[in-house]
């Protein structure tokens, strides 16, 4: 009887303590229910299908043209670059050819 009530006592030690911590922590949370999606047919699919394959190819027509501008605006910076420099030798040789008529005048 000694031994059983020893055991019994040692049981209620430490199953109290972990039934009290047990109910001391909170509750895991609830799982939510995903919403349902409805089932696609297959012209739904379809439909959808030919939308992102049209989507991809204005992508790529949309980046095509972007390089293409971008090339342009390289060229015509080229061009612009080139015009500047031909007007300051224009300038130059105008300048020096009014130097000369200046000195040979004088």
């Amino acid at each position: 009887m000694q031994i059983f009530s020893t055991v019994i006592g040692r049981w209620v030690g430490l199953a109290l303590p972990l039934a009290l911590a047990a109910c001391a922590t909170e509750k895991p949370p609830v799982a939510t229910a995903l919403p349902v999606t409805p089932v696609l047919s297959s012209d739904a699919i379809l439909r959808q299908s030919q939308g992102m394959a049209h989507l991809s190819e204005r992508l790529k027509t949309g980046e095509s043209m972007i390089e293409q501008g971008n090339a342009t605006v390289r060229e015509g910076q080229t061009k612009i670059d080139e015009g500047n420099r031909l007007i300051d030798e224009g300038r130059k040789i105008k300048r020096e050819a009014e130097d000369s008529y200046r000195n040979i005048r004088n």
